[in-house]
């Protein structure tokens, strides 16, 4: 059990570096199997959803290691195509290895995943894609069995942009004969990141960002260096951290474009914005106004990972604040335990109100996911006295040293394990 020691915190001020991604990391890490290669990826946070897929690659017969935020993986020696339920239900993002598995052995045995839960999750779309380029697959008891001699290429539509299905199909994709075309293909900027690294790898890729990505095979390469890009849900938490408590914050090495609808936001709030190419300023006065209505969508729109930290930001902000979810059912999950610490919060289904309120109590709280976890932190930023988050490992699988991180920019936290 991990336990975040929080207390009141009137200003945050400085500067910091942002982690590199937890979800470029993961498809990055999956895409090293694809073919035979040796690969250094410089930049990886160090997190438990990246231990876990580095104990993926060594079941499968890969040498994997971390060294600080330095990750070398020599995938010549894989030998296996099965992945154990133990090592699936430790995170979401464990199915990706589906479709990375299929492209380099023909084959894939692995269970549903794991992760947060935040309700229903599917892979169906992933399994159709799959499916579409020629993989037989079996269904049963949560056990999912994939093979094909041949994968062919072909035109994929998928239904909703789903970033998991997209990636899925983007590394099958790259050992399919012929051309591949994703139409409805999710555009978050981790797509992009997983395209540029395929190609340097040797993949034909390309139209990530928008709505249509095309895929026509690999060729081979033995080596090569990459450097993994910015976090921008934590550039976010910490942005959201900034404006509730007030203070004068830069974040650097992070295109402002990739969370330009949280920035959007948090300057509706009275926050002042200052956009760099690789930096944003935020200065916040701590007073707050509320911000009307968000709506989550998929990228470009509001990111459902940053709804729970904007909702933290706007428990003291003057006014009504109106969050739709329209990704996840049950993604209010911190809604419950914010209000112990006096916020004013009715959820109704996908819609959530929240009304500022004069003054936050510290309180005992329990994280419910990773992002729910985080806005807890940012609550207890602004809550008087001390809250405690008790958390049995959600916040540690996105952000690395975030206790670190806040303290250098003066607040007053620790993680006790």
């Amino acid at each position: 059990m991990e336990i975040w020691h929080v207390r009141e915190t009137k200003r945050l001020e400085g500067a910091c570096f942002v982690q590199g991604s937890k979800n470029a990391s993961l498809p990055i890490l999956a895409a090293c199997i694809i073919r035979p290669v040796r690969v250094e990826l410089k930049n990886v946070p160090q997190l438990r959803d990246v231990d876990a897929a580095l104990r993926i690659l060594r079941h499968l017969g890969c040498l994997a290691e971390q060294r600080g935020n330095e990750v070398y993986i020599d995938s010549t020696g894989l030998t296996r195509s099965t992945i154990p339920h133990a090592l699936m239900e430790e995170m979401r993002s464990s199915v990706i290895f589906m479709g990375a598995l299929i492209a380099r052995c023909g084959e894939a045995q692995l269970s549903l995943p794991g992760g947060c839960q935040l309700g229903k999750r599917p892979i169906d779309l992933h399994l159709s894609a799959l499916r579409q380029m020629g993989a037989q697959i079996e269904e049963d008891r949560g056990e999912i069995c994939c093979g094909s001699a041949r994968l062919r290429g072909c035109r994929i539509a998928l239904p909703f942009p789903s970033v998991g299905a997209t990636e899925n199909a983007m590394l099958a994709a790259c050992a399919a004969e012929g051309e591949t075309v994703i139409e409805g293909a999710a555009r978050e900027p981790e797509i992009l990141a997983l395209q540029d690294f395929l190609c340097a790898m040797g993949a034909s890729v390309s139209g990530a960002g928008s709505n249509t990505i095309c895929i026509s095979g690999m060729e081979k390469r033995e080596a090569l260096s990459w450097r993994i890009v910015p976090d921008r849900i934590v550039a976010a938490t910490i942005a959201c951290a900034a404006a509730a408590t007030g203070g004068d914050v830069e974040l650097r090495g992070i295109d402002p474009q990739q969370f330009s609808t949280v920035l959007y936001f948090l300057n509706q709030s009275g926050c002042d914005i200052i956009h760099g190419k690789r930096s944003v300023r935020l200065l916040s006065s701590g007073r707050l106004r509320a911000v009307g209505e968000v709506m989550t969508a998929p990228f470009p729109g509001f990111p459902t990972d940053a709804q729970p930290v904007l909702m933290a930001a706007m428990l003291k902000a003057r006014g009504e604040t109106r969050i739709i979810e329209t990704i996840f059912e049950n993604r209010y999950r911190q809604a419950p335990e914010l209000c112990r610490l006096g916020a004013d919060i009715t959820v109704n289904g996908r819609v959530a109100e929240i009304w500022g309120v004069e003054r936050l109590h510290g309180a005992a709280l329990t994280a419910t996911d990773l992002r729910g976890g985080a806005a807890m932190i940012i609550a207890g930023l602004c809550a008087e006295g001390e809250t405690l988050v008790c958390d049995e490992g959600h916040i540690t699988r996105g952000y690395e040293g975030l206790d670190r991180r806040l303290r250098a920019l003066g607040a007053d936290i620790f993680l006790e394990y």
